[in-house]
């Protein structure tokens, strides 16, 4: 969109998405996150070698890498330049798109999945709700979304307490994970939402939720099929 009042999501992708040094020990910070369980649930929900599934927010691909071993057609989308680029070096597929949830259009039919990780807590809730329609918009009737991400399962009064235990299991290197002060820069400059706002959101945009876990209070895991 050009309308003046439209958020730049670059400027929301988080620093270190842009530093192409940092790529370098993304996934050792990440800690290497298995993407099995996501395929598996994919899989559960009927996707196959002929389904396509859009990854939004790639990153490294990590997920998208495996994925495409498994289905039909897997599209990397991320907003990043150095994420692109990176991309586009190691990755065996040739779908790598540059834009982010409020800007990518999907070339071809709808969608059977779209994917994506630790990525819309980057938008304000306003936004995310306007992503999560986009997404809606991509998908055919049935399609499926998997969402991983930092959401609070707690009350604002329970903050304090689920944040000092949060903060005590951090890393101590930053090179190898992330540290009780990165986590501090997470709830003071980015948007992570409650789930019982998060999930009203998934409703409106047109999905049913089939499967959710949750991790700590603090990392929630989202199936959710488009009615």
């Amino acid at each position: 969109m050009s309308e003046t009042w439209f958020l730049d999501e670059l400027a929301h992708a988080g620093p270190e998405h842009l530093d192409e040094q940092f790529l370098e020990g993304y996934d050792r910070k990440q800690g290497h996150p298995d993407p099995s369980p996501d395929i598996e649930e994919f899989q559960r929900q009927g996707l196959d070698e002929h389904s396509t599934i859009v990854d939004l927010a790639a990153g490294t691909g990590q997920f998208a890498r495996r994925a495409v071993d498994v289905f039909g057609r897997v599209v990397a989308v991320d907003v990043s330049p150095a994420m692109v680029r990176w991309l586009r070096r190691t990755l065996k597929q040739d779908d790598v798109v540059h834009a982010g949830f409020l800007s990518y259009r999907h070339d071809g039919p709808p969608v059977d999945g779209v994917y994506t990780r630790n990525a819309l807590h980057q938008l304000p809730d306003f936004w995310k709700a306007i992503a999560l329609d986009r997404i809606a918009s991509l998908l055919r009737p049935g399609g499926v979304l998997r969402v991983r991400d930092l959401i609070y399962d707690f009350r604002p009064a329970e903050a304090a307490e689920v944040f000092a235990g949060w903060f005590a299991g951090a890393a101590t290197d930053p090179a190898l994970g992330y540290t009780a002060d990165d986590y501090a820069e997470h709830i003071r400059t980015e948007h992570s939402t409650y789930r019982w706002l998060f999930e009203p959101m998934l409703d409106a945009a047109g999905f049913d939720v089939v499967a959710v876990e949750y991790e700590q209070r603090l990392y929630g895991a989202y199936t959710c099929v488009k009615r």
